[in-house]
């Protein structure tokens, strides 16, 4: 634990860089398109009773559409990155075929609360920043919203109201992930996390089915990488120190999200025992590239870590406002722990992201991963018209399902059509937006054919946002 006299340093430098980056903000460009336009922030909360539906809604279907994303309340345009807007969670709560509601919440923090006069949630806080905006999830038998690098998470209702920030009990010391990944044959969470008050380690945090935390292994690491994602077998969990990493350069300069390709950073990926600590991680050099999300993960008859994910050439190289690099398509990774380099292999070279699979499955081989595309140029809004994917990886087929010239899909998750349905047996649904009439559809797809099931019809663009889950009804 550091001093009270290492502490106190620290402060007085963050404090200092802090003012010489808010003056060099002032000169940075004012035209963000993560301000505007398809980002513009929602202007305020509602609530939408008994929503228009084309088709028919699964009657199986009983639960919540969760995805939350950036809203940010009083952003300015000099230096804002889509990754640090204030969080906004979006839900469609469906039942008995209907669609009942449609809300839309802000995450009740306390920097929210400075700009808005909303008032803040209660519970424990690391630090000042308490923004969390990224992901959403279903935790025990409540509703749980993330944020990498930073805050502690806070808990929802289940008509998405902030109840209050939680540490877990007490148990979480650090900072926590976007995406902890749950092994679906213990319950257990496993997720590695990053901070960038700390740019020498990464943490290994465990967690129990009831949220209990395990174990929080620090791991040392060099730059201050930037580790959104990371990947789980039965035997190991796998780190992404990829040449992403904090930039004093980009802090000093105003951007708000510090972080950058770095060339000169190596590119490894770890196979940390799960029950191991620090010592124990072998790490495995890789040709330098950058992954935000896994779909899936396991180990293969050899004994070898297969990883399925999505991967970029580079990314965040240069003065980016959002996520920008040349996007590889969704690539198999493979690491031996007996040693060498990791082995890459395309399995589909359209640009792509969100890569979802029938997550009951996580930490075994699966035949179905889905994903949504992204434009072969890049857009400056990061989303486009682009294709839903749903690929066949035992077969090597895909299906392609195109929403039309002025729909803009998001992240699309998977839903079992019962809860002993086979892999990959059920639905897909995802927010559309449709930009010529300025609405969005939640769209509930057939998980193979890609076919509309039905569509619910929110009267608003909901801003393009990051993640999302089904949460069934407890």
């Amino acid at each position: 634990m550091a001093s009270v006299l290492e502490k106190t340093i620290r402060g007085a430098v963050t404090a200092g860089i802090g003012k010489i980056a808010a003056f060099n903000r002032s000169g940075l460009e004012q035209d963000n398109p993560f301000t505007q336009g398809l980002h513009a922030p929602m202007q305020e909360e509602l609530t939408l009773e008994d929503l228009p539906v084309t088709g028919t809604i699964p009657a199986a279907l009983d639960g919540r559409y969760l995805r939350i994303g950036p809203n940010p309340e009083h952003a300015d345009p000099r230096g804002h990155h889509w990754f640090v807007g204030d969080g906004m969670v979006h839900g469609v709560r469906i039942a008995q075929g209907r669609a009942r509601w449609y809300r839309n919440r802000y995450i009740r923090s306390r920097a929210l609360e400075e700009v808005s006069g909303l008032p803040a949630a209660p519970g424990p806080r690391r630090g000042m920043n308490d923004t969390v905006n990224t992901n959403v999830i279903p935790f025990g038998t409540g509703i749980l919203a993330l944020v990498e690098a930073g805050s502690y998470p806070a808990e929802l209702s289940d008509d998405l109201e902030t109840l209050g920030y939680s540490d877990f009990g007490g148990g979480l010391a650090g900072s926590f992930t976007a995406h902890p990944h749950r092994d679906p044959a213990t319950g257990e969470y496993h997720a590695i996390c990053y901070d960038a008050a700390r740019p020498d380690r990464v943490t290994h945090v465990a967690l129990d089915p009831a949220g209990k935390v395990m174990r929080e292994v620090p791991i040392a690491v060099e730059h201050g990488p930037s580790i959104h994602d990371c990947a789980l077998t039965a035997s190991w969990v796998v780190i992404f120190d990829l040449p992403v990493t904090l930039s004093m350069k980009a802090l000093i300069a105003g951007h708000r999200f510090p972080y950058r390709w770095n060339p000169a950073h190596r590119a490894r990926v770890g196979l940390l025992p799960r029950d191991g600590d620090a010592g124990e991680v072998t790490w495995h050099d890789v040709d330098p590239a950058y992954v935000f999300h896994v779909a899936n993960s396991f180990e293969d008859a050899e004994g070898r870590a297969v990883i399925d994910c999505c991967a970029y050439e580079t990314m965040f190289d240069g003065a980016m406002l959002g996520p920008f690099g040349r996007n590889l398509g969704l690539e198999r990774w493979t690491v031996d722990p007996a040693g060498g380099k990791v082995a890459r292999e395309t399995l589909s070279a359209a640009p792509q992201e969100f890569p979802r699979c029938d997550e009951r499955h996580f930490t075994r081989p699966c035949r179905h991963v889905w994903t949504v595309g992204l434009p072969d140029d890049a857009s400056p809004e990061y989303f486009a018209s682009a294709p839903l994917y749903c690929h066949d990886l035992r077969t090597g087929e895909t299906v392609e399902r195109s929403f039309g010239a002025d729909a803009v899909p998001g992240e699309f998750v998977f839903v079992p059509g019962a809860p002993d349905a086979a892999e990959g047996e059920g639905w897909v649904m995802g927010f559309v937006i449709d930009r010529a009439k300025c609405v969005t559809d939640l769209a509930i797809l057939d998980s193979m054919t890609l076919d509309d099931v039905a569509r619910i019809h929110v009267p608003h663009v909901i801003p393009p946002g990051f993640h999302g889950n089904w949460v069934a009804a407890f």
